[in-house]
């Protein structure tokens, strides 16, 4: 049942609205679990996009294995969606930097409290987020050290190849994630795929994970498929390639390569001279996840991350 969450006027007659459609079994228990999934936040970011489609799909296909409540948010951020915009236009803000937001603050802090109290209480939230437009993320969940311990469990069961365990100090505390865990909703945020595109395999990768997370929590009770289990970061050593110069980038390695330190994984190159002005290696032995697909680069732009192997103690 698709219901409105926020209605607010704007200017020139027309209205912000942002809706969920929300999944029930037929019989319904005294105590049904819920789980929120939210993406399109960010509005270039549309690999969640897919996965609504393909998790609404696949409920309402055998909606008899529906045994708790799933509540689907496609679009956070519908201006920007439809904008092809990351923040909200017009407002000039990154939703994803005013939460939990106020009932007495400016509108766009009280439409984001009204989503926040509209998941208040759910049993588990995931937060689905793609990569900009000049990077490609393997499948992975991001997760403050300080909640490492309650939501890696969690992370495990919802078949992304990597788990990435963020330090504190980098955790901005104005994300709905880490507003939601601080009531108490258990939240994971992910990252995968490319910025306004919709990577078909990493979205059936992940709805495959969601049910597999919905059945360890009763919600679902059909077949699931086959669940990989993913790295964690949390003793593995990170390696982070920036360009030197600036140029044009031409990857070599792909996302989920294995690579040795000191292989040469792409090159940055000079379109007017026809020179070669970097050999771009990699800094660590381990395996890409995170690969440029915007070529042109500066100097200190990002080109790849590269998962190391276990830290000696």
């Amino acid at each position: 049942m698709v219901e409105t969450v926020v209605s607010m006027g704007l200017p020139v007659d027309e209205h912000l609205v942002i809706r969920k459609n929300r999944l029930m079994p037929e019989e319904l228990g005294k105590e049904l679990k819920r789980i929120g999934i939210v993406t399109g936040t960010h509005g270039d970011e549309l690999e969640g996009q897919f996965v609504c489609y393909e998790l609404n799909r696949r409920i309402q296909e055998h909606p008899e294995y529906l045994q708790g409540i799933v509540d689907i948010y496609p679009a956070f951020n519908p201006l920007g969606i439809d904008s092809i915009t990351r923040g909200i236009p017009m407002f000039d803000l990154d939703m994803n930097r005013i939460f939990p937001g106020s009932e007495d603050g400016p509108m766009m802090e009280t439409i984001v409290r009204q989503l926040m109290d509209d998941l208040a209480g759910a049993d588990m939230c995931v937060d689905i987020h793609a990569s900009n437009i000049y990077l490609e993320e393997m499948p992975q969940v991001r997760i403050n050290e300080e909640t490492a311990e309650r939501l890696v469990p969690y992370a495990k069961m919802i078949n992304v190849d990597f788990v990435w365990v963020h330090a504190s100090a980098t955790v901005l505390e104005s994300t709905l994630a880490y507003s939601l865990n601080m009531i108490g909703v258990p939240t994971l945020v992910v990252e995968m795929g490319v910025g306004m595109r919709i990577t078909e395999s990493y979205g059936c990768q992940l709805v495959e994970g969601i049910l597999n997370l919905m059945k360890e929590m009763g919600i679902w009770a059909g077949p699931v498929g086959e669940v990989r289990t993913p790295i964690v970061s949390s003793d593995r050593e990170i390696g982070f390639v920036n360009a030197d110069h600036p140029g044009i980038y031409l990857p070599k390695a792909r996302i989920f390569d294995d690579v040795d330190e000191g292989d040469i994984i792409g090159r940055i190159v000079d379109p007017m001279t026809g020179n070669i002005m970097e050999e771009v290696k990699a800094p660590i032995a381990g395996k890409v996840f995170t690969r440029r697909e915007y070529p042109i680069v500066y100097s200190g732009s990002l080109l790849n991350r590269i998962l190391g192997g276990v830290q000696e103690q």
